[in-house]
């Protein structure tokens, strides 16, 4: 008897992730009995919950906090996840191979709303969801970006980061006096608690807003953003799901999907 092949997504925590809707309608469409759900998995754990899986097993989602060690237990990674230190995605098998989807996957759900280059970028937040933002900025061509966070001092990767992009990073405090930039990039978490003053501060002259937050929402910045247009993180969820759907089924994020098309409008209607 076969049995259909396991995928999920794991984080900590994980009871909010809309990937197992979305994953499900992508299948579903494409014709496959695969079952995919959620997990709650800890950094500490990760291991050897990765070392309990059975070979009926192809593929993990990974999100908060498990990206960096999804990256140590990838045998290849992409190009994007190589850059970043990260993995948001696993193929399983004897050489796991990682991926990172978010970089696509900010990239597509910006040009859903038209914005398919930028000249200068602010990113919020130092943490691996802003390495996958430096790189999209640099896809869309910008050379100058600017990252704002709480701890200035965690942000020396992305400086490094930059140099590889040709990119121009500069880093200061979140709070700290704004200059005028075409888009800014929110990678900070959903729910982070954002002084109002800093928030309408930031919004003056910050162009469009791009927020990774997608619940709640509006975000504390999305509610006072005074430019448009205001983006949730509910494009990148998809578009870097659809790519995750790609490899899980072709082995390639690049690989267009049977019928994507019906495949993408499923998956939207699951979110």
């Amino acid at each position: 008897m076969t049995t259909s092949p396991r995928l999920a997504v794991w984080g900590d925590p994980i009871a909010h992730s809309r990937s197992p809707q979305l994953h499900t309608a992508a299948y579903r469409v494409l014709g496959l009995d695969w079952v995919y759900d959620r997990r709650q998995v800890t950094a500490e754990a990760f291991d050897d919950a990765l070392a309990g899986l059975d070979g009926g097993w192809r593929g993990l989602s990974l999100t908060m906090p498990l990206k960096e060690r999804a990256f140590a237990a990838a045998a290849s990674v992409d190009r994007h996840a190589e850059l970043t230190g990260v993995v948001n995605t696993l193929l399983l098998g004897e050489r796991p191979a990682g991926f990172n989807t978010d970089v696509g996957g900010i990239v597509d759900a910006l040009g859903d709303d038209g914005i398919t280059g930028v000249r200068s970028v602010r990113i919020l937040g130092a943490g691996a969801t802003a390495a996958s933002a430096l790189v999209a900025s640099a896809e869309l061509g910008s050379e100058h970006v600017e990252v704002r966070a709480r701890r200035p001092e965690r942000a020396a990767a992305l400086i490094a980061l930059g140099r590889r992009l040709g990119v121009q990073v500069d880093v200061d405090l979140l709070d700290a006096a704004p200059t005028a930039v075409d888009l800014t990039v929110s990678t900070l978490p959903g729910g982070a608690d954002l002084d109002e003053s800093v928030a309408r501060a930031l919004s003056a002259d910050g162009g469009a807003l791009f927020d990774v937050a997608y619940a709640p929402w509006p975000s504390a910045l999305g509610a006072v953003w005074q430019q448009r247009p205001v983006i949730s993180g509910l494009g990148m969820l998809l578009h870097q799901a659809v790519r995750q759907v790609r490899i899980f089924v072709n082995g390639d994020p690049a690989a267009p999907l049977p019928d994507e098309r019906a495949v993408l409008t499923a998956m939207r209607d699951a979110l």
